[in-house]
């Protein structure tokens, strides 16, 4: 066996696993931070009262309670959704939305967790929601048996 099939072989063996292990990791990550963050909210106190003004529009003409309810309720299902690989296209999109709006509301200019200027770690879960809204959740999801069975 010559090296360029050996590589050759090799690089199909990794995109075989990959198609089906490559975004799970992904998605793994994602909901454990979002979940996360969701059940702080809800064991917590809503303090979007102090930043509502901040909100981008249309986020800022809502109750401050109903942005609470929705931003905790986001990340906890669509954690779920995620870890599931179930609804993973619509929970990306719910959550890089969500992602933009604490962006834009809560860690600019906060120093939030990453870096002195906040806005390094709500750009890194956006990148990474990213290829998960273009490509769906990979083979080892929900996601994936559905749309098998409506394939045939």
């Amino acid at each position: 066996m010559s090296l360029e099939s050996t590589i050759c072989s090799l690089n199909r063996g990794l995109s075989s696993i990959g198609a089906w292990l490559s975004l799970l990791g992904l998605r793994l990550l994602l909901a454990w931070e979002f979940y996360e963050a969701g059940l702080a909210k809800l064991q917590g106190e809503n303090w979007f009262a102090n930043i509502a003004h901040d909100f981008p529009f249309p986020f800022n003409v809502l109750p401050v309670a109903v942005s609470w309810f929705l931003a905790t309720w986001t990340e906890i299902i669509g954690a779920l959704g995620l870890a599931l690989g179930l609804g993973t296209r619509f929970w990306a999109a719910g959550l890089i939305i969500l992602d933009a709006v604490a962006w834009a509301s809560v860690h600019a200019g906060n120093g939030y967790n990453v870096c002195d200027n906040g806005y390094k770690l709500p750009l890194i879960f956006m990148v990474m929601l990213v290829p998960l809204l273009l490509s769906g959740a990979g083979k080892f999801s929900i996601d994936h048996i559905i749309a098998g069975r409506n394939r045939r």
